[in-house]
């Protein structure tokens, strides 16, 4: 996927730990807001102008990250997978953006296509920098970001359609997050 042939080195970890550490919070927090301005979503009712800020802003925040990630790398890290994750994740926020005005069902249908295609990024980065470690969390991340974003496209089509199980899959992300810059400070902290 890409053509970087190594690991990132090991003096780039603190980054990505910083990043992961910020990751965490930010998808944590957001769970939490979208489950506190959601409450009344549903597929007869219009989405709330605060979701819909919500919403669009996730994906935004993943093209930032990736945005950092990418100029920490250094020429070492995959940059070709974080360019395809900023590219998905602007389409992402572009899809969203024009699905809230479709209702739910079209919001879980983006949702579910960008958590699979960027899921299958996280997947093969994640595998790729496994020398770090603490990617087996993000390895894990992504299979089930696959799965999950599935399980939004099929569940866009049910009468209990909601916003919470978005919700949940930030939290999962946001706990694996933190589990992997935990797992990245153990195993900078061994190769000193």
């Amino acid at each position: 996927m890409d053509t970087a042939t190594g690991p990132a080195p090991i003096h780039a970890v603190p980054a990505l730990r910083r990043l992961y550490l910020a990751r965490s919070a930010f998808a944590i927090a957001w769970a939490v807001l979208l489950v506190l301005t959601a409450s009344s979503v549903g597929p007869a009712t219009s989405i709330g102008a605060l979701t819909v800020v919500l919403l669009v802003l996730y994906p935004l925040v993943d093209v930032g990250a990736a945005v950092v990630d990418l100029r920490s790398a250094g020429a070492a890290r995959p940059s070709a997978a974080l360019r395809l994750t900023i590219a998905l994740s602007l389409l992402a926020a572009v899809g969203l953006a024009l699905a809230v005005g479709s209702g739910l069902p079209a919001v879980l249908r983006v949702w579910g296509v960008w958590a699979v295609s960027v899921g299958i990024v996280q997947l093969v980065l994640a595998i790729r920098r496994r020398a770090l470690g603490g990617q087996w969390a993000q390895i894990l991340s992504g299979g089930i970001s696959v799965l999950a974003g599935g399980s939004f496209i099929v569940q866009a089509g049910a009468s209990s359609a909601s916003l919470g199980s978005v919700a949940g899959y930030a939290t999962l992300g946001g706990i694996f997050f933190l589990i992997s810059a935990v797992r990245l400070h153990r195993a900078a902290t061994v190769t000193r």
